[in-house]
């Protein structure tokens, strides 16, 4: 039997804990970890993954530190420390140790260090405010660590802000940005093979251009791309939400790039969908972006999903929730090379998911 254990955050007053039985088919509901409120993003440390972060997404914003023991319940919180602002939507752990923390509803983030054990949060950091665009407000919904800077997409500001550590004092500044497509509402990003790849909520496109020099060097985009799938129902109010490009293995040597919808308004049985695309002729004047498959999911708002980790097959397998309706969790398996999916098993125990680890 192949049993992977996956750690659920979401909007709650818990983490909850999941076993997926490859073998079987199977995904059960282990038990729910009291956390703070509505713990909707959790991240691994990248050097001790028995450690999990936890923002708590409330108007006082925060970010919790945890153990996983051993059976993948997480321990009463190590640490807490203010996100500085409100409704934190993401936070990442980076080499560097810090945690980055970014909040959605009053367009500011803290990247904040770690005591040597990684589970205490060093409280002095600054607040990094984004600024906001002319009438209106940022939105920073995402960090993403690439080389010695950190990338932030403003889903408000309609770009991608580069961030850069002072040698001297540790903290963060702006140094740069990535301008993005007026009222595109940048949301997730990923980098593979030197290009950037965009999901623009506003827009529900997906986008492929160059990383420029630092800190203002100009980009090529090469592809935009809807990502709403055909014949959608009559009041459909589309949102694209995440993007994953999986590192290329044996089994799947293709880096297909998956991203999921979300539809905020009339909703039918068949739920969103995840797209995938292919990234094709790369450096050649008709470098773009193709659609694969749409493949539908039965969920409401697919906000959050992750591959599994390479060792013992799990990158075979995607578990993805959604943020509304009562559909659970459902686990998918990469077919035809990765250009399709199955759903192999759901769990309907807890109606709603937004975030997952694997553990």
């Amino acid at each position: 039997m192949v049993a992977f254990k996956i750690l659920a955050g979401g909007y709650d007053v818990f983490v909850a804990t999941y076993l997926f039985n490859s073998d079987t088919s199977s995904l059960t509901l282990l038990g729910k970890s009291p956390t703070g409120s509505n713990p909707s993003w959790i991240t691994l440390n990248p050097q001790n993954r028995s450690l999990l972060y936890a923002v708590n997404a409330n108007p006082s914003g925060a970010l919790q530190s945890f153990v996983i023991n051993p059976n993948a319940s997480l321990s009463s919180p190590l640490d807490i420390v203010s996100s500085g602002g409100s409704g934190p939507a993401f936070a990442t752990a980076l080499s560097t140790g810090s945690v980055a923390v970014m909040n959605y509803g009053t367009g500011n983030g803290r990247i904040i260090p770690t005591t040597s054990q990684k589970s205490e949060f060093v409280t002095s950091a600054p607040l990094i405010t984004f600024p906001p665009p002319s009438g209106g407000v940022s939105h920073p919904h995402m960090a993403l660590e690439h080389e010695d800077e950190v990338l932030v997409p403003d889903l408000g500001g309609d770009t991608i802000w580069r961030l850069k550590e002072n040698t001297t004092s540790g903290a963060y500044f702006i140094q740069g940005s990535l301008p993005q497509p007026k009222g595109s509402g940048p949301r997730h990003i990923a980098i593979f093979n030197d290009r950037l790849f965009t999901v623009h909520e506003l827009a529900s496109t997906l986008s492929v251009q160059t990383i420029p020099p630092q800190p203002n060097g100009t980009s090529t985009t090469f592809a935009t791309v809807s990502i709403i799938p055909p014949n959608p129902p009559a009041g459909a109010l589309w949102a694209g939400a995440e993007v994953l490009i999986p590192a290329p293995t044996a089994k799947f040597p293709v880096p297909y790039i998956y991203v999921s919808n979300r539809n905020k308004g009339s909703q039918t049985a068949r739920g969103d969908s995840i797209a995938i695309f292919e990234h094709v002729n790369q450096g050649k004047p008709n470098e773009g972006l193709v659609l694969v498959k749409q493949v539908f999911t039965g969920l409401d708002q697919v906000r959050g999903m992750e591959f599994g980790n390479e060792a013992h097959g799990g990158d075979e397998f995607l578990i993805a929730g959604g943020v509304a309706g009562t559909a659970g969790v459902i686990v998918l398996r990469r077919t035809e090379g990765g250009r399709n999916m199955e759903i192999v098993a759901r769990n309907l125990d807890i109606p709603t998911r937004t975030n997952f680890v694997w553990l």
